[in-house]
C-alpha cells in the first residue's frame, strides 16, 4: 500500500469517527482566526458520552462545526491537557476560546447539554468573533488619530466651499 493510500484511509477513518484532536485544531484556529471549541470528557462519564454520541453528532450534521476548529479531549488519555482545560473541574465541559483585540477570551459550559443549548452557545461564540473581526477591518480602514503633545486628538477640517481672499 502507498503512503499515498494510507493517508486517504487515516483521513477517511478520522472523518468516520469524528475524531477531533486538541493539535489540530489549535492550529486552525491559529491559521484562519475561528474560534475554537472543545469538549472535555471521559469514557467512563454517561453525560460525557450522552454530549458525545447524540449531541455533538446532531451539531455536526447542521453544519455549525465548521465555522469554529473542534476538539475532543478525553481526560483519561490526556490527562494533564485535560486538566489544565477544566482547571480539575467537573466534565464534560464545553469550551470555547476566541481571539479578541486584548487577548484570548474562554467561555464554558459544565455538565451534560442539549443540542439547542450547545448551537446557541457557538452561534454565539462565532457571531462575537464575526463582529470583532468587522471592527477591526473597519478600525484598520480608518485613518491614524494625530495627537497634541497634550495626548488630546487633533482635528482639522478644511471647508472647501469658503473663500479666503
Amino acid at each position: 500500500m502507498s503512503s499515498l493510500s494510507f493517508a486517504v484511509i487515516l483521513h477517511t477513518s478520522i472523518l468516520l469517527t469524528g475524531a477531533d484532536n486538541y493539535a489540530d485544531a489549535h492550529k486552525a484556529t491559529l491559521e484562519t482566526g475561528q474560534p475554537m471549541v472543545v469538549m472535555v470528557g471521559a469514557d467512563w462519564c454517561p453525560a460525557c458520552q450522552e454530549m458525545k454520541t447524540n449531541v455533538i453528532p446532531r451539531i455536526r450534521e447542521h453544519g455549525l462545526l465548521r465555522r469554529v476548529a473542534f476538539a475532543v479531549v478525553n481526560v483519561d488519555r490526556e490527562r494533564e491537557l485535560g486538566r489544565q482545560l477544566t482547571g480539575g473541574g467537573p466534565i464534560p465541559q464545553l469550551l470555547m476560546y476566541r481571539k479578541a483585540a486584548d487577548g484570548w477570551k474562554l467561555r464554558r459550559l459544565i455538565g451534560s447539554q442539549t443540542v439547542n443549548t450547545v448551537e446557541s452557545f457557538i452561534h454565539e461564540g462565532v457571531a462575537v468573533q464575526e463582529e470583532a473581526k468587522k471592527t477591526e477591518a473597519v478600525q484598520a480602514a480608518q485613518p491614524p488619530a494625530t495627537t497634541s503633545a497634550s495626548g488630546q486628538p487633533v482635528t482639522s477640517e478644511t471647508n472647501l466651499s469658503e473663500s479666503h481672499g
